[in-house]
């Protein structure tokens, strides 16, 4: 698995470049967008439902099915355990710019 750097980011906009390359497997993202899409499913669910006690599984679907990614796929160790704020900004921003087309799904 590879090091996460030594430097710490200042911004996202600097940190998010770093994201993207710790991300280059295509399976890897795919996962982390299911684990997203999953979450936005389940929340509304909660809401709709009024099934609060679901809440509690929101991180665990979200990072469970993305750390797989990383696991099994990048063989690298999440950027959350080190960034976690950056991290989940990076997840949804990712998700957007697939979605955009920005990047490849």
């Amino acid at each position: 698995m590879s090091s996460q750097p030594d430097k710490r980011f200042s911004s996202f906009s600097e940190f998010y470049p770093y994201y993207l390359q710790e991300h280059a497997n295509p399976t890897c993202r795919r996962l982390h967008y299911v684990g997203s899409l999953l979450v936005l499913t389940v929340l509304g669910y909660v809401l709709i439902s009024g099934q609060w006690l679901w809440l509690l599984a929101l991180p665990v679907i979200g990072y469970g099915v993305a750390w797989l990614g990383h696991f099994i796929f990048e063989r690298n160790r999440p950027a959350t355990f080190q960034y976690p704020l950056y991290s989940l900004m990076g997840d949804w921003v990712m998700l957007k710019d697939a979605l955009t087309g920005r990047i490849r799904f």
